[in-house]
């Protein structure tokens, strides 16, 4: 399972670690991932993804996954959550039609 994250690409950086001494050495700084049940309002159905608890923050700002995901950027977007953007704006096109 990777350690990146699903929705805004976020992955491990790299850094030193510096002792008292001065002494450097590399580390890594890993995403505060966590996995998330999240509710898509135009699909009706929620979904499971391993989001970072920045992005949580950022979905509640935006007003759920499903605005989210239609903003975001193709390239940040994990496989599943790309699936998931098609889905939501088919959706809401045939939604849209039919209106």
């Amino acid at each position: 399972m990777s350690r990146r994250c699903e929705l805004t690409g976020v992955g491990p950086m790299v850094g030193n670690n510096v002792s008292h001494s001065n002494t450097k050495t590399k580390r890594r700084f890993l995403p505060a991932l966590s996995p998330a049940t999240l509710q898509s309002d135009a699909m009706g159905q929620s979904y499971r993804l391993r989001i970072t608890n920045a992005a949580l923050r950022t979905l509640d700002f935006r007003g759920g996954l499903d605005t989210f995901l239609l903003k975001a950027s193709d390239d940040d977007l994990s496989p599943k959550a790309l699936k998931l953007k098609r889905q939501v704006k088919a959706k809401l096109a045939e939604q849209a039609a039919a209106a």
